[in-house]
């Protein structure tokens, strides 16, 4: 779906060759991102194809630290060929949902990102670990909501094992976007509001009817006075 998508965003998260993707890829999606005006960032991973980056694994923190940096390296060198500097970086499948709740963890991401440049703004959920371990490490942090999935009483993801994880009806996803940009607030699955901030909303484009999905909210949240931008490194 990705052509039609770079239509209706503003920011591109692009695998970065251990969960899928390889160069080839890369250069594609930067190219396509290029020709939209959409923002792209790296979407490092725990290296696992096999699971498609979503099997928590453990890992030394070392071990993490020199995967997101090697990723973001080779992601900053094909951008960088085409005339690109990339934006952001968000942390792909069970290494963001890890880093969320593990500091040592989220203090290496944070650190990865550092030491290959530290203006790249990290995508990551209010109030999290790694939101904290960005700030910790001089890192612009864009607070994450979901569009596209539901969230549980403590603020988090519903697990995708789990039948009602996934929001389906954009017109429902629209209105709840719009509760949690103006009031900082959604309704969890158990019936609980819980308080969240967000300056990015996340669209899976591997989600069945990810497209339609897309186009509806944005049109449903430009309706209501909502503009789409992706957010500003710092000079």
């Amino acid at each position: 779906h990705d052509a039609e998508l770079f239509e209706l965003i503003s920011s591109a998260n692009i695998a970065t060759g251990f969960h899928a993707g390889d160069s080839d890829t890369m250069h594609a999606a930067i190219s396509a991102a290029m020709q939209h005006g959409v923002a792209v960032g790296a979407h490092p991973s725990f290296f696992d194809r096999e699971n498609f980056g979503r099997k928590e694994l453990k890992m030394p923190n070392e071990e993490v630290f020199d995967a997101v940096a090697y990723q973001l390296g080779i992601f900053q060198a094909i951008a960088s060929a085409l005339g690109v500097r990339p934006n952001h970086v968000k942390p792909h499948g069970a290494l963001y949902n890890m880093a969320v709740r593990d500091e040592k963890l989220a203090d290496a991401i944070a650190r990865g990102i550092e030491s290959v440049d530290p203006k790249l703004i990290l995508f990551a959920p209010d109030n999290t670990e790694l939101a904290r371990a960005g700030e910790t490490h001089g890192v612009q942090i864009a607070r994450e909501i979901f569009a596209d999935r539901n969230y549980l009483n403590d603020g988090w993801l519903v697990p995708r094992t789990r039948p009602d994880a996934l929001l389906r009806d954009p017109k429902e996803a629209a209105e709840r976007v719009l509760r949690m940009l103006r009031e900082g607030k959604v309704r969890s699955v158990e019936g609980r509001d819980v308080d969240v901030r967000g300056e990015t909303i996340c669209v899976h484009g591997d989600t069945p009817g990810a497209v339609e999905f897309a186009r509806e909210l944005r049109t449903q949240l430009e309706r209501e006075g909502v503009g789409i931008s992706a957010p500003q490194r710092r000079s």
